[in-house]
């Protein structure tokens, strides 16, 4: 029996999606395939590149365009929207839809700083102080980047 295709985006097909985003414009495999193989351990080839965005094609993830004799590709949908999908799956299939439980998880794996804290304490009594007619569904987007942190 083939395995259903997962509606949200694997790890791999994730990488594309954030180049696409990043580059905020249409692009080709080859385009996509030079910026994920820089300072990659172990660069991928252009046919799996190619397969992966066909893949992400009929999945609904990408769209494409024919430009001459290539295609170039394109997200179906931006960052926030998918980011939200993608945790509110999580929420509901890990978490049982506790976001007590998702946030005390987070706050564990993640380590945030004394900084980030006070970011997030901000955002609860933004979010409490809040009418519950005042945001769409799924919430606002999540406007506050997280810095990067340093390895090692």
């Amino acid at each position: 029996m083939a395995r259903p295709r997962a509606e949200q985006p694997t790890p791999g097909e994730l990488e594309v999606l954030k180049v696409l985003w990043e580059l905020s414009r249409p692009a080709t495999v080859r385009e996509v395939l030079e910026i994920l193989n820089a300072g990659a351990e172990r660069p991928r080839a252009y046919t799996s590149a190619m397969s992966l965005m066909n893949v992400m094609t009929d999945k609904g993830l990408l769209r494409r365009e024919p430009m001459g004799r290539a295609f170039v590709y394109e997200p179906a949908e931006g960052r926030e929207p998918t980011l939200r999908s993608m945790l509110g799956e999580t929420l509901r299939r890990a978490y049982d839809g506790s976001a007590r439980l998702l946030v005390a998880h987070l706050l564990d794996q993640s380590s945030p700083s004394p900084e980030e804290l006070d970011a997030i304490r901000s955002l609860l009594d933004d979010y409490a102080s809040r009418t519950p007619a005042a945001e769409p569904e799924g919430g606002e987007s999540c406007s506050t980047p997280r810095p990067r942190r340093r390895k090692g």
